[in-house]
């Protein structure tokens, strides 16, 4: 903890304090506007420092408003990725079609961003870290709610109360899981599982993404500014969530080389680097679907209550505008209101996005030999994938204008 961040503590003695779980983005996001709105903010985080690495992920459409009152844009304008093109290829190996990335993924040319993760990371910790404390190398071990606040078990033995805890801890919440129940109750599994891992740049890709595709089956690389590293990406259709895997990485490897055993292109070299890798990050393609983001004195945000997967390329921009939302929701408000005003001004947001992929129907992954043909005569004949009519899902919410940020003058006892 920083001697700037005591000292905010200090001068914020009466503000309502919260317990920020996770550090991903949607947490320190959250984290930023809270502790302008005037909260005494305390984020935890069980990696023992910020992360860094990752895909490169997408920011765009109201998500951009965001960062851009946030004062990061011109930082993360700077580290956009810029990919020049998409190719891809059949099961043989040859090209079907080589297009501009952002006539696949939806995103605007020259206005929507693609950065590293950990570019996008590194700012929003460099624009909270200041006025919030941070706690690395710990977790919520346990909580309990009572009337004057929420009592928190951390996994490293300390005991604090808090006014609000909020779970921004992802997909597999620990959160979600101590206040509402098992994943299971909200886990809405698209029919896909993925790796994804770094490897050796032996293909001579710069600012590029290669995909090869077979019927239920797609390798990709990608290639983001490093001439040394590509990103691998393996993707495949699976009737069912692989449970018995997820929390053994030689089970990953295992059912990935199986699965793609008899694959042509490059992928048994890829399978070979997956063997290696030591950033392997293995999951299924799913969505959380909740009822309620909150109970009590305790709520979700980003991929904890309502992640879209990444088919929909909207996890980041979902993180970065519920953040945004639900810190506005709360300031002037006591948490009750405040949770139900974040919940009613921004589900019909989550739900138009969540709501642009379904189970098995993927563009870019098909499952079956003939929807793999018409994917590729059509991609062969147009210059980019069609879209929806209309304003499209990621910028269907203007931001509202929250009330004054400075000094806690919006903050209410609750």
């Amino acid at each position: 903890m920083t001697h700037t961040a005591r000292s905010r503590n200090a001068r914020t003695a009466r503000s309502r304090t919260v317990l920020i779980s996770g550090g991903g983005i949607a947490g320190p996001a959250l984290a930023y506007w809270l502790s302008r709105h005037g909260f005494a903010v305390t984020l935890v985080e069980k990696a023992d420092a910020r992360r860094d690495g990752g895909y490169p992920i997408d920011v765009r459409g109201t998500a951009l408003d965001v960062v851009r009152r946030m004062g990061i844009l011109p930082r993360l304008r700077d580290a956009h990725i810029d990919l020049r093109r998409m190719t891809f290829l059949d099961q043989d190996g040859g090209e079907v079609a080589s297009i501009a990335p952002h006539a696949v993924t939806g995103s605007a040319d020259g206005r929507d961003l693609e950065v590293r993760r950990g570019d996008l990371t590194r700012a929003l910790h460099s624009a909270a870290r200041d006025d919030v404390e941070f706690l690395f190398d710990d977790s919520i071990e346990a909580l309990r709610q009572s009337g004057h606040g929420v009592d928190v078990v951390f996994r490293g033995g300390g005991r604090r109360t808090f006014d609000i805890v909020i779970g921004a801890d992802g997909l597999h919440s620990r959160t979600r899981e101590l206040v509402f129940g098992p994943e299971e109750r909200f886990h809405r599994y698209l029919g896909y599982c993925f790796a994804g891992f770094t490897m050796r740049n032996t293909f001579g890709l710069l600012r590029e993404t290669v995909l090869w595709n077979a019927p239920g089956r797609a390798a990709a690389l990608y290639s983001v500014g490093d001439e040394d590293e590509v990103h691998a990406f393996l993707n495949f259709a699976h009737a069912e969530p692989p449970y018995g895997a997820f929390r053994d990485p030689e089970a990953q490897r295992d059912l990935v080389a199986a699965v793609f055993a008899d694959a042509g292109w490059e992928v048994p070299g890829m399978l070979a680097a997956l063997h290696e890798a030591d950033d392997l990050y293995f999951d299924a393609v799913s969505q959380i679907r909740m009822p309620r983001w909150s109970d009590g004195r305790v709520a979700l945000v980003g991929d904890a209550a309502y992640a879209p997967s990444f088919l929909t390329g909207q996890g980041t921009s979902l993180a970065l505008v519920g953040a945004y939302m639900l810190a506005g929701s709360l300031a002037g408000r006591d948490h009750a209101a405040g949770f139900a005003a974040y919940e009613q001004d921004t589900r019909e947001f989550v739900t138009l996005n969540q709501d642009q992929v379904g189970e098995g129907d993927a563009a870019l992954f098909p499952t079956t030999a003939r929807a793999l043909e018409e994917r590729n005569a059509m991609l062969r004949g147009l210059e980019a994938l069609p879209h929806e009519e209309g304003r499209p899902a990621h910028s269907a919410l203007v931001l509202p204008q929250f009330g004054p940020t400075a000094g806690g003058t919006t903050a209410a006892r609750g």
